[in-house]
């Protein structure tokens, strides 16, 4: 077909035509009417991608849980379900701990943060890729084991977690949250004998993660051998801090050494730093989402300012999909500068008519029964005088369910919009992400349901265009065979089990409850008389 449709009945001209993966599913996914599908307005959760996790250490500063608090706040965006902070001053003294559900500037305090006396540090800002959203689940983990103590911090998820967590349960091990993450650390607590040393404790977990580990002599970074997940080294004062993106090191004027790199564990002491490599290689697979959407702009990862891929990626998109319109207008924040690439490539005015909302609580009253979109509006609304009468082009990351995107063209064509185009500066995801990303299940995500033909129909737009695998790759200038692409591709760089979800342990504690019920379960005295 050609990729410029002439006007028809319907409300878009496609300029790209993608079908589902059929083959690799065996057709097991059906297509779904635009008529039939669910437009009650969605969740956060649901409406965007969620973030992953932030991790932030120190180690040798007298002021270790100050810096680690203004790192989290730097990370911020990368969770903000909870917060915590662990602090240490070494052999012999107790770990210090406060964490809570919250964003950093809720969970913190001046009060807080005197107690948290010690010059090492683990921080972390949560969203949960596995376990649910509760304080049990809140990072980091601290505990008191035959190894001393132990804090840990994780980025990412594991996709052997259930296995391991039986495997770990039959031999006695007790846990206390539903967090893939406690797996490692139970593994870590493991004594010489029995579990070997710790390098042979983290070759047993696979997926994706970046870990921060405080031992009470040691801080230890651990990236996966795929290097899904980024993790960074630098310098302040003699002291080391470690962040899961550059822009933590900005705010406190740290310099930036370099990444840690994948299936790197870089252990830091007294004596300064040793790296281990005990991983098998792996074939790099970073998270292409990183760059799409998740990392602050003002980050550097590869080498890489990633404000910069994100116009390249609004400039691959223009060339490939350009547009005759009055404006360009981007779906705030992480539609900026995507648009800006756009526009500078198109000579294309570039405006910002959706005006976001950046004090929103993580909890407030949605009336909605009295405003059906309240959830859309309240986050943005538009300034109607700068796209009536106009042909515009809304350039976003990434769309999910669609519903979201859906109000907005809505809205558009409320304030008057001539015309309305829908650019998107990654390509169409279709599958699930098992390594860290809270993407719905693939019968939720518009792009698996149906085809492009469709999505224009429900969208309402008057064209739809989707940047490919190959422009978004070339955007980074780096080869395609460093990236993860599964959501886009379905090519999963380890096999995955399609049962894995991020509520797998609470369904572990569920079917103990129902195992509970049973009269034939075993009671815990039944040999007494």
């Amino acid at each position: 077909m050609n990729e410029f449709l002439p006007r028809s009945c319907t409300p878009c001209a496609l300029v790209r035509n993608d079908s589902l993966n059929v083959a690799r599913f065996g057709g097991s996914f059906s297509v779904t009417s635009p008529d039939n599908i669910d437009i009650s307005e969605p969740t956060e959760a649901e409406a965007y991608p969620q973030h992953e996790c932030g991790l932030f250490g120190v180690f040798g500063h007298s002021n270790a849980a100050v810096l680690t608090y203004y790192g989290l706040f730097a990370l911020q965006h990368r969770g903000q379900e909870s917060a915590g902070i662990v602090t240490s001053n070494g052999p012999g003294t107790t770990f210090l701990v406060h964490k809570d559900m919250g964003l950093v500037s809720q969970v913190f305090g001046q009060e807080e943060l005197a107690k948290l006396k010690g010059a090492r540090a683990v921080g972390h800002t949560r969203y949960s890729t596995t376990g649910s959203s509760t304080a049990k689940n809140a990072q980091p983990f601290v505990v008191d084991c035959v190894r001393g103590q132990m804090a840990i911090a994780h980025n990412g998820n594991l996709i052997n977690a259930d296995l391991l967590r039986d495997e770990l349960e039959s031999k006695g091990s007790i846990f206390q949250t539903t967090a893939d993450s406690e797996i490692i650390l139970h593994l870590l607590a493991q004594p010489s004998e029995n579990g070997g040393n710790v390098l042979a404790a983290l070759r047993r977990i696979e997926g994706a993660f970046s870990i921060l580990i405080m031992s009470e002599r040691e801080l230890i970074a651990v990236r996966d051998p795929f290097g899904w997940r980024p993790l960074a080294l630098g310098k302040l004062d003699g002291a080391y801090v470690l962040a899961s993106e550059t822009c933590a090191f900005d705010l406190i004027h740290a310099e930036f050494i370099r990444e840690i790199e994948p299936g790197e564990v870089l252990i830091i002491d007294e004596n300064g730093l040793r790296s281990e490599h005990p991983f098998p290689p792996q074939q790099p697979a970073f998270c292409m989402f990183e760059y799409v959407y998740f990392a602050r702009p003002d980050s550097i990862i590869g080498g890489v300012n990633v404000g910069k891929v994100r116009t390249n990626m609004g400039r691959e998109l223009a060339r490939k999909f350009p547009v005759e319109a009055d404006i360009v207008v981007p779906v705030p924040d992480s539609g900026n500068y995507a648009a800006l690439g756009f526009a500078q490539e198109l000579k294309i005015p570039y405006a910002h008519a959706f005006v976001r909302n950046h004090y929103i609580g993580r909890s407030f009253l949605q009336p909605s029964q009295l405003i059906r979109d309240f959830d859309v509006r309240v986050k943005l609304n538009l300034i109607k005088e700068m796209v009536a009468g106009k042909r515009v082009v809304v350039i976003d990351d990434s769309i999910v369910r669609g519903t979201t995107a859906r109000a907005r063209v809505v809205n558009l064509r409320e304030a008057g919009a001539k015309e309305v185009h829908m650019r998107v500066s990654c390509p169409p995801h279709r599958f699930a992400c098992h390594y860290g990303i809270d993407f719905p299940d693939p019968e939720k995500l518009i792009a698996n349901q149906m085809s492009m033909e469709q999505i224009c129909k429900y969208l309402g737009v008057d064209s739809l265009g989707y940047l490919d695998v190959e422009g978004m790759v070339r955007a980074t200038g780096k080869p395609v065979n460093e990236f993860c692409l599964a959501c886009f591709t379905g090519n999963y760089p380890l096999p995955v089990d399609p049962a894995l979800d991020k509520f797998i342990m609470e369904k572990r504690e569920q079917r103990a409850k129902a195992l509970a019920d049973q009269e034939t379960h075993p009671t815990l005295f039944a040999d007494l008389k």
